[in-house]
């Protein structure tokens, strides 16, 4: 079984996806959105063709721990995701993923357009990397935020 993490966004949706057995997570795709109707037609597909037991949708939550109209977003975004796909969806703090992505690629030396194409999906990664060493496995599910 995968599980798939998700940095969510209005515009662009970065993936990654972790093995349960092996727990590492890589980068996978950036999906951009487009409708509705197109949008669930490939998360119906990812969820049947990579085998996803499970949603991990990243939660921006303030530093503080509250959550602000961006969460709640996340948390509409992850509901609709269980329920065009009939798979289960947690959430987990993703504070600081988005900046530690770009920080990396920055580093890399790569162009602008090259950055913006990965930035989400390795966002996706730092985030479910930190679920999976959180320890949360599914039943079991310290870190996790519901």
């Amino acid at each position: 079984m995968q599980i798939a993490g998700i940095d969510y966004g209005t515009v662009r949706i970065g993936i990654a996806l972790a093995d349960t057995e092996v727990r590492i997570a890589t980068p996978f795709a950036t999906l951009t959105r487009q409708t509705p109707a197109h949008d669930a037609m490939y998360f119906q597909g990812l969820a049947a063709r990579g085998q996803i037991g499970r949603f991990v949708v990243g939660l921006p939550v303030h530093l503080d721990g509250t959550e602000g109209a961006k969460a709640r977003e996340a948390r509409m975004f992850g509901a609709w995701l269980g329920e065009v796909t009939g798979v289960p969806v947690e959430f987990f703090d993703e504070r600081f993923t988005t900046a530690e992505a770009a920080d990396l690629l920055g580093a890399a030396h790569l162009t602008r357009k090259v950055r913006q194409a990965v930035r989400d999906q390795i966002a996706a990664q730092i985030m479910l990397t930190a679920y999976l060493e959180s320890g949360a496995r599914g039943d079991d599910q310290p870190g996790a935020l519901d």
